[in-house]
């Protein structure tokens, strides 16, 4: 359809850089060298992904101290605003004005 269109027509309907029947880029030396300097870049990235840097042994549980660290001191953190504790005779040691029953 689209090489009759342009064998009789002359001309691709519409905007010729966008939609169904646009018309095909050509492909220039600089396309073609950044595409290759993307697929190297890529496979360096799978060569270092596929040789990791620790073992499985290793990486198991290797952050753990590090994280409840980590946890302590937020949890030190977050209990440092913390209002001392209070006991209930503190609290309603204001009913207690006089230890007499008589007056």
């Amino acid at each position: 359809m689209f090489l009759t269109m342009a064998l009789l027509r002359k001309s691709i309907p519409g905007k010729q850089w966008i939609g169904k029947y646009r018309r095909p880029r050509p492909i220039t030396w600089q396309m073609k060298r950044n595409m290759v300097k993307h697929l190297e870049r890529e496979a360096a990235n799978e060569y270092w992904l596929s040789r990791p840097y620790m073992t499985e042994e290793q990486e198991c549980g290797h952050a753990a101290e590090r994280r409840a660290q980590n946890w302590i001191r937020f949890k030190e953190a977050k209990f440092s605003n913390f209002p001392q504790h209070k006991s209930i005779t503190d609290h309603l040691s204001h009913l207690r004005i006089s230890k007499t029953w008589s007056s």
